[in-house]
């Protein structure tokens, strides 16, 4: 008779490992598309309950070279799979064949930091935005700046997975919400219009809101209406506008040239 080997254990079955793990958590969770996702949103104190990549040893080595911090995290919590079942649980696979799920941090807790005085950096409202990819460059910018968080009026969904793909996983490091204008935070509120003044002759507190409108159509009333002083960025003339994450940038960086912004190592 021959000898089987070692009892390789019960089968998994249908229910059980990655695949139905990441089905038990879609509902509740959002998608961390790529490494840098991941590595960003474990770095800021997220919670991810599966993860999964087509090639473990490739994202560790990616670990190990660019983020050594999260490597050992990493490799507890990365399960590998096949191609084609990492494939069938992302829209779009990455380059760097990883996904993760976060859950999404609590609404009453981001409101809650928002609200809260006195403010060592700005928020930054983004008046009724369009573009999916330019909400999440903002939030990357934010986070990056060290902004207290980033609110959007109007329809847009801040946490739609393209806006959280954009974000590159730094939703976790900074307060992202959306919000009517009648409820945004307390604080000064800037407004950046080109019927504003210059910005380089004005210091922006930090307990500023920082507030742009789309690129299309401008502030709404409603958010100029709120305002306590139109801003506006030096711009050549006949030049129609500004990208909206460079904007965001320049404003961010105006501020941050009075000494809020933290400091490069």
């Amino acid at each position: 008779m021959t000898d089987p080997g070692p009892d390789p254990g019960p089968d998994p079955g249908p229910d059980c490992g990655p695949p139905a793990a990441w089905h038990r958590n879609a509902g509740r969770c959002v998608l961390l598309d790529g490494f840098h996702a991941l590595k960003h949103a474990l770095r800021f104190g997220a919670e991810v309950p599966v993860a999964v990549t087509s090639d473990r040893a490739g994202a560790l080595a990616l670990a190990g070279e660019l983020a050594p911090d999260v490597r050992e995290v990493l490799a507890g919590l990365l399960t590998e799979v096949s191609r084609e079942v990492y494939a069938s649980l992302v829209a779009r696979p990455h380059p760097t064949a990883v996904a993760a799920l976060a859950v999404r941090p609590s609404r009453a807790a981001g409101l809650e930091a928002l609200a809260r005085t006195p403010r060592r950096a700005p928020v930054v409202v983004l008046d009724q935005p369009r573009n999916l990819g330019n909400a999440g460059a903002v939030i990357r910018l934010a986070a990056g700046f060290g902004a207290t968080g980033v609110v959007t009026t109007g329809t847009l969904d801040p946490w739609h997975p393209t806006v959280v793909r954009g974000g590159a996983g730094l939703h976790f490091a900074t307060v992202v919400e959306r919000l009517e204008v009648a409820g945004l935070p307390p604080g000064p509120l800037f407004a950046l219009d080109p019927e504003g003044e210059d910005i380089r002759g004005l210091e922006l507190p930090d307990d500023a809101l920082l507030a742009f409108g789309s690129e299309r159509s401008g502030l709404t009333p409603e958010l100029r209406a709120r305002a306590d002083r139109l801003v506006a960025l030096p711009m050549r003339p006949q030049v129609s506008s500004y990208n909206l994450a460079t904007s965001v940038a320049m404003t961010l960086y105006h501020w941050s040239a009075g000494g809020g912004a933290p400091r490069v190592p």
